[in-house]
């Protein structure tokens, strides 16, 4: 049998089930505690007190999934994971009755929603511990879309809970996303910066940049890249998966443009002179490159006085921008870009205003 009992102004009700006891705060009504206690009492006598019978302290249960992560996703993948969780945890030292992976439920998430609304966030991501630690770099409150991709990330992660039987139901099914009207604007390179940038890259970084701002790859892409990616009678790259490297949103073609196809084939002969590697970008021994592209590109926008240019994304929302702006249809671009939903293609819809204008007029009745 299970009790209630009141702490402070707030009722509790006490329960075993599964052979282990819990707490759950209730409120300040006895009445209403007395009613929880009774259909905790039954949903543990009929096996549905909502956790499964291996339930798990949430701590070990994200440890385990790190595990995996690790051996199943990209470094920058299981990166992601590895702030959603701190961020989690972050909250969780908080609440009072979260212990267990199945004590986190709907409820659990719209709390959470409203923590990182109400957090300071660090200009990296991370947490911010104390008020000590807020300062200029610092912000109140992570954005809409950042709190839905973590509540999409947690998804993920419940799923594979109920795969392993820690879990019976996802409690992220039942959290509605938050409304995204707080985006930052897309920060793209006009025809002016792109022409000091370059003008300002050193010979060994000019080509790694200038594919970036032709074919709008990531990162991750980018280095990647080996020679046999590279069709240079046909003009395309193509984006494919290897033994030890697999694209974010599957295999796609690029086409290589003229000017690209020139600097690919200066390259491709250096290269064979010197360094024999099958990496487009190596490092000075053949392998990966390894230079740190983002500080490297920020040091560069430094030097060439251009404001705002502090990630490499940026050169890819450049390639998107500028051919929305060249009439280039959203579709394609989306195709291009690698693109999972075209919705993700859509924050470039508002730069094409004549081109879809022109679209209308097409219309014959």
């Amino acid at each position: 049998m299970g009790a209630i009992f009141k702490r402070g102004r707030v009722w509790y009700i006490d329960v075993r089930a599964n052979g282990r006891r819990i707490r759950k705060r209730i409120g300040p009504a006895k009445k209403i505690a007395q009613l929880a206690l009774q259909d905790a009492e039954v949903k543990i006598a009929r096996n549905e007190f909502g956790f499964a019978q291996n339930d798990i302290f949430i701590d070990k249960f994200f440890e385990q999934f790190l595990d995996y992560s690790r051996a199943n996703h990209q470094p920058s993948t299981c990166n992601r994971y590895r702030a959603v969780i701190d961020h989690f945890k972050h909250f969780a030292k908080k609440v009072d009755d979260i212990g267990f992976l199945s004590q986190v439920t709907p409820k659990t998430l719209d709390l959470y929603k409203v923590f990182r609304k109400d957090s300071w966030v660090n200009a990296n991501g991370k947490p911010v511990e104390s008020d000590n630690d807020v300062n200029r770099h610092t912000r109140k409150g992570a954005r809409a879309h950042t709190i839905n991709f973590e509540i999409g990330a947690l998804k993920t992660m419940f799923n594979l809970a109920i795969k392993w039987g820690y879990l019976k139901e996802n409690p992220t099914n039942k959290v509605k996303p938050l409304k995204v009207n707080d985006s930052k604007p897309v920060r793209f390179l006009s025809d002016k910066e792109i022409s000091k940038f370059l003008n300002a890259c050193s010979p060994d970084l000019y080509p790694i940049y200038f594919t970036f701002l032709n074919t709008g790859m990531r990162k991750a892409e980018l280095e990647n890249l080996e020679w046999d990616d590279v069709d240079m009678k046909r003009c395309k790259i193509k984006i494919r998966r290897k033994e030890f490297w697999q694209p974010k949103t599957g295999e796609r073609e690029i086409p290589i443009s003229d000017k690209l196809h020139k600097l690919l084939t200066e390259l491709k002969v250096s290269n064979d002179k010197s360094i024999k590697s099958n990496f487009v970008f190596p490092d000075g021994a053949g392998g990966m490159i390894r230079t740190k592209l983002r500080e490297r590109l920020i040091r560069i926008a430094r030097e060439a006085d251009i404001e705002g240019l502090t990630k490499l994304h940026t050169l890819r929302h450049t390639f998107a921008s500028q051919l929305v702006m060249s009439g280039v249809d959203l579709p394609t671009v989306m195709k291009l870009m690698g693109h999972s939903d075209i919705q993700t293609t859509m924050i470039y819809a508002h730069l094409a205003p004549d081109h879809l204008a022109d679209a209308v007029n097409k219309l014959s009745f």
